[in-house]
């Protein structure tokens, strides 16, 4: 009787430890929850923390809510001048509605990709469907996935419980021969460029170049007149000082100017003057003062 009694006990035990097991479960920070009576969702967005079910009747559904990343397939879209792109982009999504994104794919991730993929697709069409290619390889690319970003955040918000975090494009590539007209394109316009930046570079070098010659001929004209005025002061000054030397001794100077004429008249071997010997010049050869010579004489 012991034996049996000690059984039920432990069995009882055993039974009320699983109920309770049963009974309990933990959402995670990062998740969040549904919970299901017989496949009716009677508790919307559980959110972290230990919580009570009634086992066997009723279920708890469990979503990670962290972001996730879609790689979408490379897709080929047309330009506003039909011209061809090809892209490769991903997603980053994450859930936002639980009870929405049970509905619409049953909790199950795959099912989720598999609808979120082709309406990225058909946002990306329409958007470099807008474009010309030109604005397309200009623009950057937060700028150019920011509509379409916003427009199936909001759209993929209402039918599938999930938010659109970023569009992101990791390479956009162009057919063969839209590459080289591209190439083509861009090497005509920067030697355009730089035909427009040689010629504005020698009008800068023509408007210099005049603007030294100009000062040069001023700089020049004014030195040149400075020198004439410093020369003519100079020939004035000199002036006045043999002025005043002609003064203070008349036949000293002219004795002086004459044995200057002396020793530049007979400074080669081969000088030769033909002078009458009474000749003025050689005045002071005679005598050192040739008043006097000229007195005795008479």
């Amino acid at each position: 009787m012991i034996n049996n009694r000690s059984l039920v006990i432990v069995a009882g035990l055993a039974v009320v430890a699983w109920v309770g097991s049963s009974s309990l479960y933990i959402v995670d920070e990062t998740e969040r929850a549904v919970k299901l009576r017989f496949g009716e969702i009677i508790e919307e967005n559980i959110q972290p923390g230990l919580h009570f079910k009634i086992p066997f009747v009723q279920t708890v559904r469990t979503f990670d809510t962290r972001v996730l990343t879609l790689d979408t397939d490379t897709s080929r879209y047309l330009t506003l001048e039909q011209k061809a792109v090809i892209v490769d982009s991903y997603v980053m999504w994450k859930v936002v509605n639980p009870t929405r994104y049970y509905e619409a794919t049953t909790g199950n991730e795959q099912t989720a990709e598999r609808l979120i993929m082709p309406r990225v697709d058909e946002s990306l069409r329409n958007q470099f469907g807008r474009l010309e290619l030109q604005e397309i390889i200009a623009e950057k690319r937060d700028a150019l996935m920011a509509e379409p970003t916003e427009q199936l955040n909001e759209l993929l918000r209402e039918e599938l419980g999930v938010a659109i975090i970023d569009i992101r494009i990791k390479r956009i590539d162009l057919p063969d021969q839209v590459t080289q007209a591209v190439y083509d394109r861009m090497r005509t316009e920067r030697q355009r460029e730089a035909r427009e930046y040689r010629a504005q570079g020698q009008e800068q070098a023509e408007k210099i170049r005049a603007n030294a010659d100009r000062r040069r001929q001023v700089l020049i004209a004014e030195a040149q007149a400075k020198a004439q005025t410093l020369s003519g002061q100079g020939d004035a000054e000199a002036a006045a000082i043999y002025s005043q030397s002609y003064e203070q001794d008349a036949e000293f100077f002219r004795f002086y100017r004459s044995l200057n004429a002396y020793r530049d008249s007979f400074d080669g071997k081969d000088d030769l003057l033909v002078l009458e010997p009474d000749s003025d010049f050689f005045r002071y050869l005679e005598s050192a003062r040739p008043e006097q010579g000229q007195n005795a004489g008479q």
